[in-house]
Order: C-alpha cells, then structure tokens, then sequence
C-alpha cells in the first residue's frame, strides 16, 4: 500500500492531467455539437490522444513533466476556448490556415467580443489549483522512478493509445472516405476523434499540403481536371449575349438571408425595396450561399471565379499570387473598365493584393470615401452608396463595378443607427437586431437604386444583387423558428433549407423578369453573367443558371442537394427534400456524393498548383 501510495504521490501530476483533460475535452465536445454528441464514441479516441503525450511525459524527469504537463493544458485549453468562440459563428473549428489569417479578426472586436462567453473561463478554473496541488504532494514521498520503469511505462502509453486511435481514425476513413485527408468536414472530425486528434491532424495535413503545393500534380490528375471543366461548360442559347455591351453593377450585400425578402414584421416589410426590386428582376429564390472560413471573402471569391473556397482559412490570403481567369479579368480583356468598392480598409481580406490578381482596374476603398458617418463597423451603408454614385459616373463606359455593402455585418450591435424599424418581441435578441439592421440596409439600397435610375445610368446597365452568407447562427435558432412559425428545434435538413440568399438580376428594360426557382449557388453567377455579356466561359466550376438543368449545388463541407435530394455530411445522411424524411444511399446519390468531393478537390488542385496557369498557357 505504501508504494502504491508513493507511486501516486509521484505520477499525482499526470493523474491529474488525464483526469482534468478528459473532463474538458469531452466536455467540449458536447458543446460542439450537442444533439449528436456520445459520450461512450469519443471518450476512446480523447483518451488515446491523451495517452500519446502522457507518453512523452514519463520519460521526462519530475519537474520537466509536471512543466510539459502544465504547457499541454494551457494550449490544449486556449484551443477550447478559440473552438469554441469560433463555432459560434462560423460553425467550424480553428485550424492552421485560419490562424495565419486570423490577425483579421482583430480587426472587429465587436464581432469576436459578442461571440466569447465568459463561462468558457471554466475550462481554465483548474489552474487556479493544479499547481499547488502538485507541489504539495509531488515531492513528498516521491518514488525514485527507474528508467526501464519510465520506459515501460512510455511503451504501455503509446501502445495503447496507437491502438486506439489506428482503429478510430480506419473506422472514420471507412465510415466517410478522403474525409482525413481532405478535412471537409471538420467538426465531423471532431465529433469522432476529439479535439487532440483534429489538431493533430490539422497540423500534419497543413504541412502536407505545403510540401505537396511544391510537388507538381500528376498528369493524369491534371488531365482529369482539363476534362471536368471542359465538360462542366454549359451550351448557351437562352439570352446569349442579352447584356452585351451593358455596364454590370453587381452588388454583394453583407448578410442578407432569403427569408427576409417579402417577409413582415408587426405588418411591416422588413425589406419592401427589395421586394419591389425582385418584382422588376430575376429573382432566384432557391440560392444557397456555398461559403467556408473566408466568410465575405469567400463569396467575393466564388462570384468572380467560379472556384470554391479554401476548405480551411481564406483563399484571399493563401493563394493570392495565384493566375486567375477571373471575372474583372474577362471584362477587362473585353475592353471594359473595372472597379471594386468597399467603405472598410484597404487590407482587409487582403483585397488590396488580390484585387489586383483578380484584374481590378480600381479598388476604391477607405482611403477614398470620406468617412462621415459610421454605422456597425465602419463607413454607413448610406453613405457609401451616395458617395459610389459619383465614382461610378466617373468610370468609362462599359464598366464592371463591384460594391460590397458592409452596415449589416454581425453581431448587428448598432440599432440606434438603424432607424425607427419596430421588431415588436425581438427588441434587443440577435433577430431583432438583425431585422433592424437589414432594413436599414435595405433602405439604403433603394436610394440607391433610385438613384441609379434618374441619373441615366439604369437604363445602360445590368444590375445583380445578391446576399454573402448567413445572418442568424443555430444557435440562435429559437428565435427564428418564433419568426419563421417553425417548430423549434428545427432538423437538420429544416435549417439546411433556410440557407438560403436572394439573387436578382435586373435588365435595363425590365422586360427579363420573373421568379427562377433553379437550384443554385454562388458558384453559378459568373457562368451565368458570362452567357449573358458573352464572355468566355472555359474553367468555371459553375453553371449558367439560364441554361442549366437542375444540377448539384456543393458545399465546402462535402454537403449537396440536387434539388430533390439533401445529403448533410456532418451526419452523413440523406434526406428527401419533399418529405424531409431521411432516405437510404443508392447508387445515383452515392455517385453525386462522390462526385461532390471530386468537385472539391479538383478546385483544391486548382488552387494548390496554380493550374489555371498552365491550362490558359497551355491553350494560347
């Protein structure tokens, strides 16, 4: 009994760290996501991971073992506490891409101080103990430890943990294949193997990825992405070359979700200028944004490339010395003029470098609006769009301008700017702010519209509007299905559903208008504006969504729907969109499934290796 007492007195501190790690990690885990959470399918994969450092420890003296120890909890707790707050809004997990350009967020303290919550401190409260608890009992009665007992112990560790963990991660692998290698579906990853796990594989498919980037892809691999595109290319016959000539103003709006277009509160329109405006336009009202990390950046990136995001961290700052065949690049080599327009920084996003990949003539940001009135996080909606005017009568005609709006980004936190606009029992929830915050925009944008119009310069452009991303989190979900007189909670595929943007393209003499109910993405725009001003269309992952059948719209997540179909990868599962009734795997689902992740890492490759390069060189 007295060894066994010493024994403990001597390995208290990494007794103590097993313990306290699992409680927190799995703790954790539940918190990521609650309603699949089990506590008997991740507690084996935490614990090996766990095993797999406390094998380290042994062979450590006691004092550089309870340090090691000590330094393993507090970056193991940081990344809690950053999953966490991460999650909240973007619904995925922090990895190394991400914090390489995670210094943006810095730059909207609001939006990260809304998403921290101060009961994440308990996942550190352990702190306040841990160290003297171990140094009153560590060195009392402490078993002079031999190294062949310090080895075997090493061995017992990572034996155990290695068997473990090989047999979780082939469960995984078998369960959702290319999902460890690709890490599409991040939280997914989490879900099974633990925070531990991710991040160590995180970071060894980081390094991968950045020894791979330097290894030219196979010819073959190359050769089956050539054939991809060129088969993806849609036949163009309905309005081809309709907006030839024709200035484009595409303007990208910060969080506006579909379910607020024609949508009422307390008998008020939450945007009646955009109600009216869908009525003078295409309206596409089955749009779902296809976003990742990049937020913004990511839909900016899509509408004018037609390639997918990053599958983790922003596009805009990894592959920003990439050749694009981008969207002001085809204008510009049609003889058109280029701009982008954004009220914020200049360097934010890195927009001022990839602006210039993308083949924007001017990038007016910033330094270039004078910066009178402020609303959320920067220059007000109102103002930005008074000031643009003046700008766009400035550009030569034709020209594509690009405006981004910015009043209504999240976390909605200046109502007092954003007018008289009653949400009735939403008042101070995250809804009610949003509602509030929209309609402002959505102000806004009307006088702009109009103001377009008695300046003339409606009448010689085409005008396409579209929403970035989702505006109200799951987590918020309560209050939405109030709205929405939904049932609460929702299913998964219920708010897969609401997902969804508004996308009008308005035609000068508004005799091109009505409701398009195509399924699409973000994807689709460029190809479509493509048909329409009849610009080359080669090496675009989307479709021309005026003559296209139905196809898949992919996520980033390896989630899709074909318009009949939804499959939800983070549950791995089918649903029948008509019933939202799960369905079993087929042969027909299970070949879009793969050719869904086809998709992704085709455009990955694109990425990785700078083909667009070599296919425009290789075709000159």
């Amino acid at each position: 009994m007295d060894k066994i007492n010493t024994f403990i007195r001597t390995y208290i501190d990494l007794i103590l760290y097993i313990t306290l790690m699992l409680i927190k990690v799995i703790i954790y885990g539940s918190e990521m996501r609650a309603e699949y959470f089990s506590y008997t399918s991740l507690f084996s994969p935490v614990l090996a991971s766990l095993l797999f450092l406390a094998a380290i420890s042994v062979i450590l003296n006691r004092k550089k073992r309870i340090g090691f120890l000590y330094i393993c909890n507090l970056l193991i707790t940081l990344f809690i506490i950053g999953d966490l707050t991460y999650f909240r809004y973007f619904k995925d997990v922090i990895s190394i891409p991400i914090l390489i350009s995670g210094l943006q967020l810095g730059a909207v303290k609001s939006s990260v101080a809304s998403l921290f919550k101060f009961t994440d401190l308990i996942y550190a409260a352990d702190f306040i103990f841990i160290l003297p608890l171990v140094n009153r009992y560590k060195y009392k009665n402490g078993l002079d430890v031999r190294k062949s007992l310090s080895f075997s112990l090493f061995l017992v560790f990572f034996v155990i943990g290695l068997s473990i963990n090989v047999k979780a991660f082939y469960s995984l692998s078998k369960e959702q294949p290319r999902l460890l290698s690709t890490m599409y579906n991040k939280v997914y990853i989490v879900r099974k193997l633990g925070i531990l796990n991710y991040h160590f594989l995180d970071f060894y498919n980081s390094m991968y990825s950045s020894i791979n980037r330097r290894i030219p892809v196979s010819k073959t691999k190359e050769a089956e992405i050539k054939t991809f595109l060129q088969n993806n290319s849609t036949n163009t016959y309905n309005l081809s070359g309709a907006a030839q000539g024709k200035n484009l103003i595409m303007i990208q709006v910060e969080a506006l979700q579909d379910f607020t277009i024609n949508s009422k509160i307390n008998g008020q329109e939450i945007t009646p200028n955009l109600n009216k405006w869908a009525t003078r336009s295409v309206y596409f009202n089955n749009m779902y944004y296809q976003i990742a990390a990049g937020g913004t950046s990511d839909a900016e990136f899509m509408t004018n490339n037609s390639l997918y995001p990053a599958p983790s961290g922003s596009a805009y700052f990894l592959y920003s010395s990439n050749e694009f065949n981008s969207m002001p690049k085809n204008f510009k080599a049609s003889g058109y003029n280029t701009a982008a327009f954004h009220g914020y920084r200049e360097t934010f996003w890195n927009r001022n470098v990839i602006y210039k990949q993308f083949g924007f003539n001017n990038y007016y940001n910033e330094n270039d609006y004078n910066i009178d009135d402020n609303v959320g996080l920067g220059l007000s909606d109102k103002s930005f769009f008074n000031q643009s005017i003046d700008k766009l009568k400035s550009l030569n005609s034709p020209y594509y301008a690009f405006l981004i709006t910015l009043s209504s980004h999240f976390p909605y936190d200046d109502p007092s700017k954003y007018g008289d606009f009653n949400v009735g029992a939403y008042e101070g929830s995250l809804l009610g702010d949003y509602l509030k915050a929209i309609h402002y925009t959505d102000v806004q944008l009307g006088m702009f519209l109009d103001k377009l119009d008695s300046e003339g310069i409606l009448k010689d452009s085409v005008v396409v509007l579209y929403g970035d991303h989702y505006a109200i989190t799951r987590n918020h979900e309560k209050e939405l299905s109030q709205f929405l007189n939904k049932t609460s909670p929702m299913s998964d595929i219920e708010w897969a559903k609401l997902q969804k943007i508004p996308m009008m393209i308005h035609f000068p003499d508004e005799s091109i208008k009505g409701v398009n109910s195509i399924n699409a993405g973000q994807m689709d725009i460029y190809p479509t504006i493509c048909n329409l001003f009849n610009l080359p269309s080669k090496n675009l992952m989307g479709k021309d969504l005026f003559n296209s059948e139905q196809k898949n719209v992919v996520f980033r997540d390896g989630s899709f729907t074909d318009g009949n179909y939804y499959y939800l990868s983070q549950t791995d599962t089918f649903y029948d969109m008509s019933t939202n009734k799960k369905v079993e795997e087929n042969e027909d689902l299970k070949n879009k499934k793969e050719n869904a992740i086809n998709q992704l890492e085709y455009s990955d490759a694109i990425l990785k290796h700078n083909l667009l390069k070599k296919f425009e060189s290789s075709s000159d």
